[in-house]
């Protein structure tokens, strides 16, 4: 464990309160001191949710140190038992209270509570966020399912499926599932449940019923979904359908376990990304180099989209999920660069810097990161802040998903080549800075400051030059280099610096600039 300004995933009992926060009727009592209650602001504030998150904390002070604390435990588990009358609890202690090894789960076998008690074990200083999240669903469906289920023959009825994965905190998984339901109309298959999301205690002991699984969210029910294969016989889709190919994979894929005919869903011609990538507005960002980190799950299928779907060249891809290593080297691999996997948001901003891409995929610690070196990018992965919990549907997944990541994806490009060009013309008279904008007044300009503050105009000092300022560059090279898209344009400098480095040039005027260009375009 490290001290960090930034983490990606959070200790295990927060993916504990993740499902405990998407389920109904579940209750999460949790052994932990003053200063760890924070799932209020987790699940209100970052995803706006509009109700308290089901958690009790013991809340333990040091000066309940030298009494018993494990009385505290047991009296915050039959309050809460008493007081939210839940199906089902679990229990745990956080990655602080783990220290004091007062054991809530004997403790709570101990208790005869109303509800079964299911007690985690989340060791928080080798495991974090998703790993607890999916070892606590795990512990749900184990410990909940009614093993004496038998499915009814298939033939004469529609076939079920349980969806599994959708969580609390998840990166758009509420607008997920809407499209989900829809392909799973299409095709004619009924849903048995969906969870962790939505579901209650008593609707987990009915899972066996289903025909078979679909994993949504490897990171949350790979776990829970091998056990169900085992126990159950369920087979599992683990097609994830994020883009268009994907959808049509995840399409064929359910339908020839549910013995459907895919034709309608397949037809379903909504999305425009298609249509976009053969038309010949895409040709001029085609081949834009891009940096991919996040979740596996979203990061291996964002690349896949970046060069099949949108021709894009992914010149770097990784997660902070080391549970998933193994997914990630292979699609790196498969797009010839070398994996990422980490934890460490520097180590990510060293190797964005390195790269230099013109667009980066990512999250929330990406956007950062981009924003510092004057990158465009797009948030594909949790973990998120509010912004990425927006009011509208807006999915990642099914073809409507398609059309998002679109959207979301190509808007920062031609954004940036907006900017771009406004900073190219700004010594145009219509584009200058003492130029009003165009749709606020665009024939009144702006004064100059020597006309705002009444100040003859001949005593304004001009701007120093770069060529005094002590770098090597000449002022004409430094306009040059302006009109460099901003998003290489770091780039270029770096090149152009260390060429003239090499080249033991003393300054860097416009024919070193034009000459490292033709070193380098070689």
């Amino acid at each position: 464990m490290q001290l960090s300004v930034w983490t990606y995933e959070g200790p295990p009992h927060v993916g504990a309160m993740r499902v405990a926060t998407a389920m109904e009727k579940l209750h999460y009592v949790l052994h932990a001191p003053q200063g760890d209650t924070y799932a209020d602001l987790l699940f209100t504030m970052i995803e706006r949710r509009g109700k308290r998150p089901p958690v009790t904390y013991t809340t333990f002070e040091a000066r309940d140190l030298g009494k018993d604390t494990a009385e505290l435990f047991q009296t915050a588990a039959r309050e809460a038992a008493d007081r939210f009358k839940p199906q089902a609890m679990i229990v745990g202690a956080s990655c602080t209270a783990e220290l004091i090894q007062d054991d809530p789960a004997g403790l709570s076998e101990a208790m005869d509570l109303p509800c079964p008690a299911i007690p985690l074990e989340l060791p928080s200083y080798q495991r974090k966020e998703n790993w607890g999240a999916a070892e606590t669903f795990y512990q749900i469906v184990r410990t909940l399912a009614d093993k004496s289920i038998t499915r009814p023959e298939r033939e004469g009825r529609a076939a079920r499926a349980n969806i599994l994965g959708p969580c609390a905190l998840g990166f758009r998984h509420r607008d997920d599932l809407v499209e989900i339901r829809k392909i799973l109309d299409a095709l004619g298959v009924e849903v048995n449940l969906v969870a962790p999301l939505g579901a209650t205690p008593q609707d987990i002991t009915q899972i066996g019923a289903a025909d078979f699984n679909i994993v949504l969210y490897p990171e949350i029910a790979d776990e829970a979904a091998r056990w169900l294969e085992k126990t159950f016989g369920q087979p599992a889709i683990r097609s994830i359908p994020i883009g268009v190919g994907a959808t049509r994979a995840f399409i064929t894929d359910v339908a020839e376990l549910a013995g459907a005919d895919p034709t309608p869903a397949l037809g379903d011609n909504h999305s425009r990304m298609p249509w976009w990538s053969r038309s010949v507005d895409s040709t001029y960002l085609t081949g834009k180099r891009v940096f991919i980190f996040g979740d596996a799950t979203h990061a291996v299928a964002a690349a896949r989209i970046a060069r099949d779907e949108l021709g894009f060249e992914v010149c770097g891809l990784g997660c902070y999920n080391r549970e998933f290593a193994r997914e990630i080297r292979a699609a790196a691999k498969e797009h010839g660069v070398e994996p990422l996997i980490t934890d460490d948001h520097l180590a990510v901003e060293d190797a964005i810097a390195a790269a230099s891409p013109e667009l980066v995929l990512g999250t929330q610690m990406e956007r950062h990161i981009a924003k510092r070196l004057g990158l465009p990018c797009a948030v594909i992965s949790s973990p998120v802040h509010v912004q990425d919990f927006p009011a509208r549907h807006s999915p990642q997944m099914g073809f409507e998903g398609a059309n998002v990541i679109f959207d979301t994806w190509v808007h920062p490009l031609v954004m940036g080549l907006e900017e771009h060009l406004l900073t190219m013309f700004r010594e145009d008279f219509e584009f200058s800075d003492e130029a009003g904008a165009s749709h606020h007044a665009a024939h009144s300009p702006r004064p100059t400051m020597a006309h705002a503050s009444n100040v003859d105009a001949d005593l304004v000092e001009e701007p120093i030059l770069a060529a005094n300022d002590g770098s090597l560059w000449t002022s004409e090279a430094e306009r040059e280099l302006k009109k460099i898209p901003f998003f290489v344009r770091g780039k270029a400098r770096r090149n152009t610096e260390a060429f003239a480095l090499d080249q033991g040039r003393a300054e860097i005027d416009l024919e070193t600039l034009y000459d490292a260009k033709a070193h380098y375009a070689r």
